[in-house]
């Protein structure tokens, strides 16, 4: 097609999705002028504005016009289980009206790290945070007080958290820059390196300088680079090989990969593991768990001088504990794991067809519950990304193509992540099969 066809598609696909969503543009409009870009988490920002969502259910939800989309959002990748599990409804109900804040210890704090422990295999001690953001910068911490350095390794293209200890090289370009608001000073001791290259990471490690390395463990933005098959068994040794702390980022991976994490399936156990969303089944909280003698730093009886002082007003909020308690109990069989690996296999097995029948330079791929796309990677192998150019991987496409094609599956009654998504245990044969209708009509429409 040329650029005038397809601009006059995209047009006519913006229009169909301004006609469909009509009082989400209301709301837009009331909300530019009360948040930064009208939203309120930036990857919920779209052109030309986006939806509003009034309820939600399993695998689906309604928009305030009262259109029935099926999700693929998933509460940012919080709920394994879909939206309004009962079993999880019912708890927090329970508790609901039991306390919402008793500004005390109470026993479910105590089941739900006990939990944590008997399902996370580095898990010896649990310290409950109120965020992903959190539980990272309080890793960071540890790990410096523990091993009484300061320098951190972290690798391109990983995302933990917006604080500003971690928050630079997640998207590409992947230059060391120093972001907007982040003293220069804050990064002097954050050493970024390009994923999958064990050498390099020896060499920096034999300094004997650096407290830790913290990465995601199935790549970064939970898989969209892709880290080399044994790559985690390799850190593993070259951290312990120079005594630096090894720390998982499994905010999005734990108990998603496995009912352990990401390090049961992979059979490497790191020394620190941060924790969040379906720990918490989708309300608001997190984790710092690992070894003892590392996270008792935070011992308010311990005489040691590298003690640690942390509060938190929502530390462990009982709330939070009960869908936390409820979600694991669930999930702790591995049922519902595999149940969403199998949808997530069966979606991404369709839309690689979808791409391959239209000749297109897009690639689809993912593990897990996982799946994502990328434009531009013609030739690629989904199996072996981790070879390709990890710019490409990442970037995906250009900003306006991926607000075109969300508009065009939102027209479609389908809402994705931008290029990328996570499967429930609740999405159905069904869910899968109109998600790939949804996905050949849109492709027809931009490309």
């Amino acid at each position: 097609m040329t650029s005038d066809v397809v601009k006059r598609k995209h047009t006519d696909l913006i229009n169909q999705y301004r006609s469909k969503f009509p009082t989400s543009e209301v709301l837009y409009r009331r909300a530019v002028n009360t948040f930064p870009s009208g939203v309120t988490h930036v990857s919920r920002y779209m052109k030309p504005f986006p939806i509003y969502v009034d309820r939600a259910q399993g695998s689906r939800k309604w928009d305030v016009d009262g259109n029935e989309l099926i999700d693929y959002w998933m509460g940012h990748g919080s709920l394994l289980l879909g939206h309004r599990h009962p079993t999880m409804i019912e708890a927090v109900a329970k508790q609901l009206r039991r306390s919402t804040h008793p500004g005390a210890c109470h026993e479910l704090e105590v089941r739900w790290a006990e939990l944590v422990i008997e399902m996370v295999p580095c898990a010896e001690r649990v310290r409950f945070t109120s965020s992903g953001t959190e539980a990272t910068h309080m890793a960071l911490r540890l790990a410096r007080a523990f091993t009484g350095r300061d320098k951190v390794v972290k690798f391109e293209g990983h995302f933990h958290g917006w604080h500003s200890g971690l928050a630079v090289c997640t998207d590409p370009p992947f230059e060391q820059q120093t972001p907007p608001g982040i003293p220069r000073g804050e990064l002097d001791n954050l050493v970024i390196l390009p994923p999958n290259d064990i050498e390099q990471v020896d060499e920096v490690l034999s300094a004997g300088d650096v407290a830790c390395v913290i990465l995601e463990p199935t790549g970064g933005s939970f898989g969209q680079g892709p880290l080399k098959p044994g790559f985690l068994a390799e850190l593993r040794d070259v951290t312990r090989k120079h005594d630096v702390l090894l720390i998982f980022d499994e905010v999005i991976t734990g108990f998603r990969c496995a009912p352990g994490g990401a390090q049961e399936h992979f059979g490497v156990t790191p020394d620190l593991t941060t924790l969040g969303k379906i720990l918490v089944g989708g309300l608001p909280g997190a984790a710092v768990t690992g070894r003892a003698e590392i996270i008792d730093l935070l011992s308010s009886s311990s005489h040691d001088e590298r003690r640690i002082s942390h509060a938190g007003t929502y530390n462990a909020n009982p709330v939070s504990a009960a869908a936390g308690i409820a979600t694991l109990e669930f999930i702790k069989g591995g049922k519902p794991i595999r149940k969403a690996n199998e949808a997530a296999e069966r979606l991404r097995k369709g839309m690689a067809d979808i791409v391959a029948k239209r000749g297109l330079d897009w690639v689809v791929f993912g593990d897990f519950s996982f799946f994502h796309m990328a434009a531009g990677a013609a030739g690629a192998d989904p199996s072996r990304l981790w070879e390709f150019n990890q710019e490409v991987v990442k970037k995906g496409a250009d900003k306006d193509t991926i607000h075109a094609f969300r508009c065009g599956m939102l027209v479609h009654g389908v809402d994705l992540s931008g290029l990328r998504g996570w499967v429930s245990s609740e999405h159905t044969v069904e869910d899968v099969d109109r998600t790939l209708d949804a996905f050949g009509k849109t492709l027809r429409i931009l490309v």
